[in-house]
């Protein structure tokens, strides 16, 4: 009987290998490929594409002349190759022809797909293009370098969206909604002040923070002239710049050439480059590019298999699959190698796995360590995922050289979305535990109660690096709407700039990561709109003419990022560092005051003992401060770097709703 069943499985195995097909379990059966060349390999010579297809019983390739319209002019079937993967090649020069695939699983074709390693499509990215990448580089780029960076608190992240930066008629920029704009200097509003990247070299930043500007799905590239809005948060291309941003996204190096343009200039003038990426979801589950090339195995699935939805999307990727993982790794790095990114912003971080995101982080160390990588600590719902594996702020711990965003911050200063309590920064009582913990960076420090947080009740960080600390950001609503939203009774509008700058105070005198929301320097509002993803530009654009009416706000903020970048010791980069040279002063006779002191020259400071008071209260208020004398250098809402005033008494009277910064 045992050599019967011996025999009948030799058979099966046999027969398996002539018929070529291969049979798998479950998905952790499928083979994992670990070359370099998947999609395309383009020579004058030949072209060679390769895609990873296990379950696939055919795959098609179907060449055209037009990216977007027209037959086919030549179909190929494709061969099984090792590991799950189909190869063809095709002798003579391809450049200039555009291409899909085709699956069939079963006995059912899939709809064709450019593939989901492309890295050059036509218009609206439904077939791939064959071009020669050396011919998209712009005059010069060879000698572009990132703009020298050392450590990640060193930084200053300014969000900003591809549109809202130069589509107003007062931004004075030619390519109003392009990647061109920030190519462009010497643009002024109608007063004559400085915008677009004249601005951000004025205001001190050191990255621009893209939001997503991969080829995403929501905007038709054929009808620009709608002038539709998206944030972009719905992938299509993961590995191709968004064709609506360039002048042409008929051409396929276009747009690819003009993203080049807009890292190199930025880099000239000092500025570094941020991705915002979502890994996480696809647009669409079943038609996407992922889903159409292995049908299920990029996504989680519900127990009842149904798709799981952590993104809020429809559907959630699947991190922790080692092809999934590969293509997260692979296309990041891409960004790196061709475009020159300096960053990653991970979109609803949560949802990726621990060892996913560690393996991102060293992939990018082999190329630069300086090179940033911070996320959403947070899923939008449930997931499949067990809480222990998922990318979360809690988690961070195991994530070094990884940041988060800290909503402890965000929430403490001006209250909560869900709620309609204010923040510390409009007078709210008893938050000073909770301020004291997002001041410290999220770490542990003995004179913090963690469980005073707003949101996480522990430390969860293991260095300051790894927080990110904001007001605001694109989601929900920005700094001046959410304060005038949270309006205590009697408040004026003068009161509302107030709280923005002492908002802002906190953010950039805090130890970790600062991050702004362009536009807040320029009392930036969206009409009391929280959630702009598709709003008009009337509400999403940058008004620049606003430098000139809230001037005072710019000045401050400019002010304020001079500050943290002559003095090391609001960026410490160690645990070790916050717990020995922070010191809270006892302020519990005052409520609502939190103040502290940087001593010691930390960090190789010029200034050898530095006092920060944060007055929360509409109302000035005497604080005890320790003897010294004093050189003022920030007071009721102005900035003077060279000194204010000598303070030489044991009693400072603060202003309503502000911070007072002495240094000695």
């Amino acid at each position: 009987m045992k050599l019967k069943v011996m025999w009948i499985t030799l058979l099966s195995v046999v027969l398996l290998i002539a018929c070529g097909k291969p049979e798998y379990k479950s998905y952790d059966d499928y083979p994992v490929y670990e070359g370099t060349d998947l999609e395309l390999t383009y020579t004058p010579q030949a072209s060679s594409f390769r895609v990873w297809s296990p379950a696939a019983d055919q795959v098609k390739l179907f060449l055209y002349d037009d990216g977007l319209d027209g037959p086919a002019v030549q179909v190929e079937n494709m061969k099984r190759s090792e590991k799950g993967t189909w190869k063809l090649k095709l002798d003579g020069d391809l450049k200039g022809k555009f291409y899909t695939f085709q699956v069939k699983v079963g006995e059912k074709w899939m709809a064709e797909t450019p593939g989901m390693w492309v890295k050059a499509v036509g218009v609206n990215g439904k077939r791939a293009a064959i071009i020669d990448m050396n011919e998209t580089n712009p005059e010069g780029w060879e000698l572009d370098r990132r703009p020298p960076f050392e450590n990640p608190t060193d930084a200053v992240i300014y969000e900003v969206h591809m549109r809202d930066f130069s589509i107003s008629p007062t931004s004075g920029m030619k390519h109003k909604g392009k990647f061109l704009a920030f190519t462009e200097k010497g643009t002024k509003n109608a007063a004559g002040q400085a915008t677009g990247i004249d601005h951000l070299k004025e205001l001190g930043v050191t990255h621009v923070h893209l939001l997503p500007s991969y080829d995403y799905a929501s905007i038709d590239e054929t009808k620009l002239e709608e002038n539709k809005y998206n944030w972009g948060y719905d992938p299509l291309n993961y590995n191709v710049p968004e064709g609506g941003y360039s002048t042409d996204p008929y051409d396929p190096a276009t747009r690819i050439r003009e993203f080049k343009q807009m890292v190199q200039a930025l880099h000239q003038a000092g500025i570094r480059v941020i991705m915002d990426v979502v890994y996480n979801h696809t647009f669409t589950g079943e038609d996407s590019h992922l889903n159409l090339l292995v049908p299920g195995y990029f996504y989680r699935f519900n127990a009842d298999l149904t798709w799981s939805n952590a993104s809020g999307c429809g559907n959630e990727t699947a991190s922790e699959r080692p092809m999934m993982r590969k293509f997260i790794v692979e296309s990041v790095l891409h960004w790196v190698n061709e475009y020159k990114v300096d960053g990653f912003r991970f979109d609803l971080m949560g949802i990726h796995d621990v060892e996913t995101m560690n393996q991102v982080r060293a992939a990018l160390d082999k190329v630069d360590p300086s090179i940033l990588v911070y996320g959403e600590g947070w899923t939008a719902a449930g997931s499949p995922l067990p809480e222990e594996q998922r990318a979360v702020k809690v988690n961070t711990l195991k994530m070094d050289g990884i940041a988060v965003f800290s909503d402890d911050i965000r929430d403490v200063l001006k209250g909560n979305w869900t709620n309609s309590i204010p923040g510390f920064v409009a007078g709210t009582d008893s938050l000073e535990g909770a301020l004291k913990f997002a001041i410290v960076g999220g770490v542990e420090h003995p004179q913090v109660d963690a469980s005073q947080a707003v949101h996480t009740k522990m430390h969860y960080v293991n260095h300051p690096t790894q927080v990110i600390n904001y007001a605001s950001c694109h989601d929900d609503m920005c700094l001046v709407d959410k304060l005038r939203s949270r309006l205590p009774e009697g408040a004026t509008e003068q009161e509302v700039k107030r709280f923005s700058k002492l908002a802002q105070t906190v953010v950039f005198t805090s130890q970790g990561i600062p991050f702004i929301y362009a536009g807040e320097e320029l009392y930036r509002d969206k009409k009391g709109v929280n959630n702009t993803y598709q709003s008009p530009d009337s509400i999403n654009k940058i008004y620049w003419d606003q430098k000139s009416t809230h001037l005072d706000v710019f000045e401050y903020y400019r002010d304020l990022i001079r500050l943290r970048r002559e003095h090391p010791a609001f960026r410490l980069t160690t645990s070790e560092m916050v717990q020995q040279h922070l010191k809270f002063l006892d302020t519990s006779a005052t409520p609502n005051v939190v103040a502290y002191t940087l001593n010691g020259n930390v960090n190789g400071d010029t200034w050898r003992d530095i006092l920060v008071i944060l007055n929360g209260n509409r109302k000035p208020v005497k604080v005890s401060i320790p003897k010294n004398e004093w050189d003022l250098v920030a007071h009721d809402g102005v900035i003077n770097l060279q000194g204010m005033g000598i303070v030489k008494d044991t009693v400072l009277m603060v202003a309503p709703s502000s911070a007072s910064i002495l240094k000695k």
